[in-house]
């Protein structure tokens, strides 16, 4: 069969070996995937050579201020680093992520998903790639990436974990390009896919779920303003400690400076920290040394680091009226679990209610769990191996506050504001039958009806058929009318009666009307 093709017409593209054309609109998902990646990296390479130019001690060339860059990018996905270069001469793990770094991959991959899935609208032939091709491209890019920087980070002063790395990079990864893909829908809150059972379907389609994600992450946003309060406090409390370690560690204005990045990139750990520290489990310093409100033991015999946010931490011994006013932290939290779970439908039981209050708290216990198994982690090998809150004894201490002071005061609260209207002592205006009795007063004595009747219609009235014109009859010869006689003269008049006066009816007298209230009329719309 011979194919007739019109001058000026495009020959299509040859499909490929496997069958398949190649996606321009994937290829850039992917190629998006791999910048964000680039850019983070390139970023903390960035700071890592201007700290080393400016370091008067340099310990390696700008090879090894790579090495660690590219550790940093790993170590800001969770990833452990391990450090051989140690007194001891043991290797010792270092897995305490700055949540603040947490932020520089997390956006740059968002952003990339976000680009991706609006790359095409379908016009002019462009083609529009789905959500889960978006997702797939642009992770794929991303891990290729973060697979070549684990690579290379190997030969640096402090390598990546490989067993660390393989699940950290796409967990950070999967979730980032999840939420841009999501933002780039529309934030759809559909129903569930076909594949998950209908009972959960219709089970997470009640608007009890709603109110519980809503109300957790308000208690978990209480609890970390709270542990921002404490943070601050403790640091002004114990601010000549905390100069003076600042100050000591280092004399040149880059080590000042390199100390204070991370100290302002720990500042969200820190607040995980003092989240955890009111909620009454603490935080761990080590092996055998937790923080708590009713004390703190153990800290002494620690090699703790030097370091100015560990300068502030509460003075060892027993605790104190003012270690245990922290329990106000944990209260204010279930407080607003408990105020943001109820519904404003009358419908609602206090049962729903109840419950929908218990699942605020455990989604408010869930959060603090992660917040804190992110915000801790291995500083060393031996005393240092625990270093942090623990993240069961966080999310169950959380979950265990919020709940009991959150269902009392849902159901408290979903009561006050359905309760029946209540009528003050010896006013009855709202009961029934006394309104009628004062309507009917009121139109009595006004004389007329408060709301005027509308006027009559007029029955239409039927034509009136026309009268035909009456002819002139022709008058006969008038007959002669004799003369009248004498007239008889008129009786007396008799004298005229008065007619009697209409009697006007009295109305009776009406009673006092109290409180009555006289409805303006309304003009009616043109």
């Amino acid at each position: 069969m011979t194919q007739v093709i019109e001058r000026g017409t495009p020959l299509p593209a040859p499909p490929r070996a496997g069958g398949r054309r190649r996606s321009p609109a994937a290829a850039a998902c992917v190629l998006g995937g791999a910048m964000a990646a680039g850019l983070g990296l390139g970023f903390l390479a960035v700071l890592v050579i201007v700290l080393w130019i400016s370091s008067p001690y340099p310990d390696s060339g700008p090879g090894g201020a790579l090495h660690l860059a590219a550790g940093l990018w790993l170590l800001a996905h969770g990833t452990d680093l391990v450090r051989y270069e140690t007194l001891s001469g043991v290797p010792a793990p270092v897995g305490m992520t700055p949540l603040l770094l947490v932020a520089l991959p997390v956006l740059l991959m968002r952003r990339a998903a976000r680009l991706g899935s609006a790359s095409g609208d379908g016009s002019d032939g462009d083609e529009v790639l789905p959500a889960s091709a978006v997702f797939s491209a642009v992770t794929c890019g991303y891990l290729a990436v973060g697979s070549l920087a684990t690579v290379y980070a190997a030969g640096g002063p402090m390598p990546a974990d490989p067993l660390s790395a393989a699940w950290h990079l796409p967990l950070v990864a999967v979730l980032a390009a999840a939420g841009g893909v999501w933002v780039a829908k529309g934030r759809p809150l559909g129903p569930l896919p076909e594949w998950v059972p209908k009972g959960v379907r219709r089970a997470v389609a009640r608007p009890r779920y709603a109110l519980a994600l809503r109300s957790g992450a308000a208690g978990a946003l209480v609890l970390l303003g709270g542990g921002v309060l404490l943070v601050g406090a403790s640091l002004a409390w114990h601010g000549a400690e905390v100069q003076g370690t600042f100050l000591g560690l280092t004399g040149v204005w880059s080590g000042r400076f390199a100390v204070l990045l991370l100290a302002l990139a720990l500042i969200p750990n820190a607040m995980v920290w003092g989240a955890a520290y009111a909620l009454g489990p603490g935080f761990a310093l080590g092996a055998g040394a937790t923080a708590t409100p009713l004390g703190f033991e153990g800290a002494a015999a620690l090699p703790l680091p030097r370091f100015p946010l560990l300068s502030a931490l509460p003075p060892q011994g027993p605790g104190s009226p003012v270690t245990w006013a922290v329990g106000v932290i944990p209260v204010a939290a279930g407080l607003a679990v408990g105020w943001f779970a109820v519904r404003r439908a009358r419908e609602v039981s206090y049962g729903e209610t109840a419950l929908t209050a218990g699942l605020g708290s455990v989604v408010c216990g869930l959060l603090m769990a992660g917040l804190a198994g992110a915000a801790s982690g291995p500083l060393g090998s031996r005393e240092l191996a625990r270093f942090g809150p623990v993240w069961w004894q966080a999310g169950g201490a959380a979950a265990a506050w919020t709940l009991a002071v959150a269902v009392p005061l849902a159901v408290a609260v979903h009561g006050w504001r359905n309760r029946p209207p209540a009528a003050s002592a010896g006013d009855e205006w709202h009961a029934s039958g006394t309104r009628d009795l004062r309507w009917e007063t009121l139109r009595r004595a006004a004389g007329a009806p408060l709301v005027p009747a509308p006027a009559p219609v007029a029955a239409p009235v039927p034509p009136v058929p026309p009268v035909p014109p009456v002819r002139p009859q022709p008058q006969p010869n008038p007959v002669p009318v004799p003369e009248p006689g004498p007239e008889p003269e008129p009786d007396p008049v008799p004298t005229p009666i008065p007619d009697p006066v209409p009697v006007t009816p009295v109305a009776p007298p009406v009673p006092p009307v109290s409180g009555a209230r006289v409805l303006s009329r309304r003009r009616p719309p043109l």
